[in-house]
């Protein structure tokens, strides 16, 4: 995982949860084609196996075809029969050592939420990135762990191990947390729950 000071591709897209039509697949691509994301993580957390593995292929060849990361959120067992680039565990899910045995050297990030703990627990066992929030109100997700801006510098203190920060973020907020050196932005209602834009015009206003 790279990221620098101009990171333009700095958008860590999140999916729907739930993907209701196949509208969904055509404006992932062109959200895709604004070049603005590094990483789509397939969260569903109310679907079947069967389906996510559906899902999941039209999903790859998309992410392939713009050369972006594919993930799979919390089950390191389906990364691997999709042949995804890596998944994210949360703090409840298969530990990083034994997720490591499944998926080798593909990409595998933690959930820390605000804590340097379990930062610094998930930098001991190899974690590729680290992701902490939330750093803003939520509605994807209900927000039990809630970041501050101190923890993205505390934490740039003692690794250069990548920072995802999620969390309600959206077009008047997500500035601050770039030039707090988080290095990927975790969004996903921004883009697809939307009233005012589009998924497109949505990824656009970032810039």
């Amino acid at each position: 995982m790279r990221s620098n000071k101009t990171n333009k591709k700095f958008v860590y897209l999140i999916s729907p949860n739930k993907i209701k039509d196949d509208n969904f697949y055509s404006n992932l691509a062109l959200v895709l084609s604004s070049e603005k994301v590094s990483f789509f993580q397939l969260r569903l957390k109310k679907e079947t196996n069967q389906n996510k593995l559906i899902i999941g292929k039209k999903i790859q060849i998309i992410c392939r075809k713009y050369k972006v990361k594919f993930l799979i959120n919390d089950d390191p067992l389906l990364a691997k029969k999709l042949n995804a680039d890596g998944c994210h565990l949360g703090q409840k899910d298969m530990d990083l050592i034994k997720a490591r045995k499944i998926l080798k050297n593909k990409i595998i990030g933690v959930t820390c939420h605000n804590s340097i703990n379990l930062a610094k627990s998930a930098i001991k066992v190899g974690a590729d990135y680290l992701a902490f929030g939330a750093f803003y109100a939520s509605k994807t997700k209900i927000v039990k762990y809630r970041a501050s801006l101190k923890i993205l510098k505390s934490v740039k203190k003692i690794t250069s191990v990548p920072i995802v920060a999620i969390g309600g973020i959206k077009v008047n907020n997500y500035k601050k947390l770039l030039l707090n050196k988080a290095n990927f932005l975790a969004i996903s209602g921004y883009i697809w729950n939307n009233k005012k834009y589009k998924p497109l015009e949505a990824i656009k206003k970032l810039k």
